[in-house]
């Protein structure tokens, strides 16, 4: 299966998990129905300077961020750290996490967020 832009859907989460403005998410695939992975994000997120995902926690699953362009503070369970392009982060099994766009251009990232096996 192939996917090109014009192909990919894409929603808007204001304030997501009570982080500051909006996030914009653009999924690769529909996850429901076209996965046969139990997946449950594979999608680009895009953040304007300022804005944030707030701290939160992802039980008996894992998320992974691959930084596609711009910089990022990332607090990795309590741990802040900033990340630019080409940086990843793996997060999940209840350690939280929160992000926030501090440069001056938009931050892209790649998520893929996957249930543990069982």
């Amino acid at each position: 299966m192939i996917h090109t832009p014009s192909d990919y859907k894409s929603e808007v989460r204001e304030a997501m998990r009570g982080g500051d403005k909006s996030v914009k998410i653009t999924h690769y695939f529909d996850e429901a129905n076209e996965l046969m992975a139990p997946t449950r994000l594979c999608a680009q997120l895009e953040l304007e300077p300022g804005a944030s995902i707030g701290f939160h926690a992802h039980e008996n699953e894992e998320e992974i961020f691959i930084v596609l362009n711009g910089t990022a503070l990332i607090d990795d369970n309590g741990v802040e750290k900033t990340v630019k392009a080409g940086d990843s982060i793996l997060t999940g099994n209840g350690a939280g996490h929160a992000v926030k766009n501090i440069g001056d251009e938009p931050l892209r990232m790649v998520a893929v967020i996957v249930p543990f096996a069982r």
